[in-house]
């Protein structure tokens, strides 16, 4: 039996392992999804480094740990400095990040290409660098990232910019995953980055086409919208990465507003195919299901109408 979990605090609400074990069962493998709900960073950390597991997903608040831990990382991960999903490959923990990838595929997937786009991103952790990252190379011409500190933004776009060139002219050039994409230094260099903070960005919220909240805001009862929403326009798409909370502020205002409005539950489900197509073809599964099809099968199991 191969053991996979979901790491973080809380995880009680997450449906992966309802995903997840669907998927394993109607392919016939004997592996096991379950909760791992850790109370401390050094108690994730002893689990996270024992390896006592085939993969694990992990979410809030242990990206950072997950990063430190991973052996080897996927440029998605340097860039977004946090790890959503270790591998155990023969003793090596090897780290991925595809939060902005599930992000991005999901957004398209219900509205269509981002490319061109002016795209303003709350927040500043891990997952937030990745859905810009992601951004990037869906061909946005513009990628902001706001949060409550202007220093801190700027610091944290620096060092993904930092990163970024250091990855891009340092190797081969990666080539583009799929039609319509840029390859890894054509995004580094055709897309424009700001930053900003909430309270000097209201100009460049009002005059994006999406906005993506990517902050754990909406978690918690009564948590507010991460911005003065009064700035939002009709024809403007708002994605809030918070899914089975209830409906967040930002959603509410947004929907008030007559703005697409749309949860984070289709993200969690495209970024679970992610996880689960790589990790079965890395473990040599055969009759991997198609992307569309495991985003329908599991996407079913969650009980997501999306």
């Amino acid at each position: 039996m191969q053991h996979l979990y979901i790491v973080g605090h809380p995880v009680g609400h997450s449906k992966s392992p309802v995903m997840y074990n669907k998927l394993f069962h109607d392919l016939g493998l004997t592996w096991s999804y379950d909760f791992k709900d850790i109370d401390t960073s050094a108690q994730a950390d002893v689990f996270l480094q024992s390896k006592d597991y085939l993969a694990v997903n992990v979410t809030t608040p242990y990206k950072p740990n997950a990063y430190q831990c991973a052996q080897t990382r996927a440029a998605s991960a340097k860039i977004a400095a946090g790890v959503n999903m270790l591998v155990n490959r023969s003793g090596v923990l090897v780290g991925f990040e595809t939060d902005g990838t599930g992000c991005i595929r999901d957004l398209e997937r219900i509205y269509g290409p981002v490319a061109g786009a002016d795209i303003v991103i709350c927040g500043t952790g891990p997952t937030s660098r990745a859905i810009a990252y992601a951004a990037a190379f869906a061909g946005a011409e513009r990628v902001s990232l706001i949060g409550r500190s202007v220093d801190r933004s700027r610091s944290i776009l620096q060092q993904l910019a930092d990163t970024w060139r250091d990855l891009a002219y340092t190797s081969v050039d990666l080539p583009a995953s799929s039609s319509g994409q840029l390859s890894f230094k054509e995004a580094y260099e055709a897309v424009t980055f700001r930053c900003g903070g909430y309270a000097t960005s209201a100009q460049a919220l009002h005059n994006a086409d999406i906005i993506i909240d990517a902050t754990p805001l909406g978690m918690k009862a009564n948590d507010p919208a991460p911005f003065d929403t009064s700035v939002l326009r009709s024809d403007q798409l708002v994605y809030d990465v918070v899914y089975g909370h209830g409906e967040t502020a930002l959603i509410a205002a947004a929907q008030a507003c007559g703005c697409h409005a749309m949860t984070g539950q289709g993200m969690l489900v495209a970024q679970a195919v992610e996880n689960a197509t790589m990790l079965l073809n890395v473990e040599g599964v055969s009759n991997v299901p198609s992307w569309d099809e495991m985003f329908a099968l599991m996407a079913d199991a969650a009980g997501f109408a999306c």
